[in-house]
Parts: structure tokens; sequence; C-alpha cells
């Protein structure tokens, strides 16, 4: 992003669970705001940069945020990611942009990928007055998802996975404050969170420059355990905002069968199907990703507000 992009987002902070988020704010011109975050432990920038500007030239606010203990975000120890902090933040983030200037908090829209697109979808569970939500190549949870995942691994190299997700758990009890570590992706063999072979993409796909140097990619080795075992397609049935689930075929770090299960059983979805792999949206395919997310983001948060100015008249 260069320094003319750069500075029509402003610096914001929102309190959440004793401490502050940070975000970036692109104020927009139409009424609409879409609340984005990065995947698991991935920062503000790599993660949203991409789609936030595409979104912001089309007229709608942006609010990108940090999650605690990710980023420039408060929080600690960092990289200790609990889901029921994660959620906590979506609902701070919420609420907050409802105050931006400018944003009608009845047009606010999610926006998450990977692990954050199924969080969106728990959080629209939650929150039926959402405008719309976008999950973007979704980890929604299941056995389908962890068989896919974890055929990757060799066992040791599992066992040794899981041994120190349990020892960083039993650190933490025991007042440990540093946690344990494990890298978000590496190859199959290596004690990492995914070993899939489009896991390694994401640094060129989401930093290809090498710009976000303080994107350390790795995280709590007891956070990444249990996210092994956080199952949010379960409450896709009870989401009743307009929801738009984007997969791709070739996935192999979010595999889209659950994901597509996910959307036929939630009332109204749509299903966006691309072919190539997780970062593919990112990447090759990024042109089509956005099209389809800016087409649906302006049919439920644009066109509605047309029809009722229409009606007034």
């Amino acid at each position: 992003m260069t320094s003319a992009e750069a500075g029509a987002r402003q610096a914001v902070r929102f309190a959440s669970g004793g401490t502050e988020c940070a975000a970036w704010h692109y104020p927009g011109t139409n009424g609409a705001c879409v609340i984005m975050a990065g995947g698991f432990a991935v920062p503000k920038e790599p993660a949203t940069d991409l789609f936030a500007k595409r979104f912001h030239d089309a007229g709608f606010s942006v609010l990108a945020f940090d999650y605690r203990g990710v980023g420039k975000s408060g929080g600690q120890p960092h990289l200790v990611l609990p889901v029921k902090n994660l959620l906590a933040d979506w609902e701070a983030a919420i609420a907050f942009a409802a105050t931006l200037p400018g944003v009608d908090a009845d047009r606010l829209a999610l926006w998450g990928f990977s692990a954050s697109g199924g969080h969106v979808i728990r959080v629209a569970a939650r929150n039926p007055r959402l405008a719309a939500v976008i999950a973007q190549t979704p980890n929604v949870g299941g056995l389908a998802a962890m068989r896919s995942v974890t055929s990757h691994q060799k066992p040791l190299a599992m066992l040794r996975f899981t041994g120190r997700g349990i020892a960083d758990a039993v650190g933490a009890l025991a007042g440990r404050r540093r946690p344990l570590l494990v890298p978000l992706a590496g190859e199959p063999g290596t004690v990492a969170m995914l070993v899939t072979p489009d896991a390694l993409d994401g640094p060129d796909a989401l930093d290809p420059d090498s710009r976000y140097s303080d994107w350390q990619q790795k995280v709590a080795a007891r956070s990444a355990l249990r996210l092994a075992f956080y199952q949010p397609g379960r409450d896709a049935s009870r989401v009743r905002s307009p929801l738009l689930v984007l997969t791709c075929d070739q996935d192999q770090s979010a595999p889209p069968g659950p994901a597509i299960d996910a959307a036929r059983r939630a009332p109204g979805a749509e299903l966006v199907r691309l072919p190539g792999s997780h970062y593919a949206p990112f990447a090759e395919m990024h042109e089509q990703a956005i099209e389809a997310q800016l087409s649906f983001l302006s049919r439920h948060l644009l066109d509605q507000l047309t029809g009722i100015a229409k009606t007034d008249l």
C-alpha cells in the first residue's frame, strides 16, 4: 500500500476485554461499513489490506482490526488466542463500528477468511441485525475438516504437536507467562499448526513484498490445539443475515466440503465456488473473488436502501 493509499485510512483503537484492539478505519461515502479481521494469528495488514482497499474504493467504510494478542492490539501474553476472546473482539468491533462517523448502524457487514471465516458465522448467528456476512475459504470445523488437515501430517510429528499444546496449557495453569509457540505452517513431519500443501503459500499470498516484518507467523501451541476442536459451522442454520460463503475447490487447509454443507444449512445463504487452493482469493482468483463480494455487498447494503428511498418518494 502506497503512502497516498495509507493516508485514506486512520489508526483507531477500541476497548475489548479490559484492553484495546488496534484497527484501521477507512472512512467511506455510502454509509455502509465492512468489519474485517485476519485469519488465525494473522495481523490485519497482510490479511485485509488487499480486500479493504477494494471495498473502500467502492465507497464502503471499512474497520479492519487485530484481535487481542495479535499485531498492535493489547492483550498479554501475545499470540495466546482463546476462541471466546476472538468472538468477544468481534462483538466489540461491531459496537464500535456503529459509532463511526457516517456509518449507518443498520448496514454493517462482517468479512473473515480461514479461521475468521468460521468466527463470522458464529457471530452472525448471535447478531441477526447484521446486514451481510462474508465467509471466505472458512474453516468451519468438523471431523471432515480435521481428517483432511491431519492426513498430511506424520504420526510422530502429530504426537509432538499435541504434546507441545498440552505442555503449553499445563505451563499456563502453573503460572508460566511466556507461551510455547508453534509455526502457523510447516512441512509434513515438522511441529506446526498446518502442514497441508497450500498452507505454506500464506506468506507469498498475504505478504508478497515482505513488508510486514512484525508478522511472527506463529501462535501459542495451546491455542492451535484447541482450534482443532472448534466447530462454528454448527451455527450456520441459525444465521438469519445474508451470508456469502466463498470456497476454493482445491483448498486443503480449509476443505470446501464442510463449508459448502454449512452454506446449505444457512437460510438464504449464497455459495460461490472458485478453482484454486486456500489463498487463491488473494492471488490468481482475486478479481473473481472481489467481484462476487462487491456484488453481494451492494445488493444487501446498498440496493435495499435505494428501494426504500424510491418508496419514500
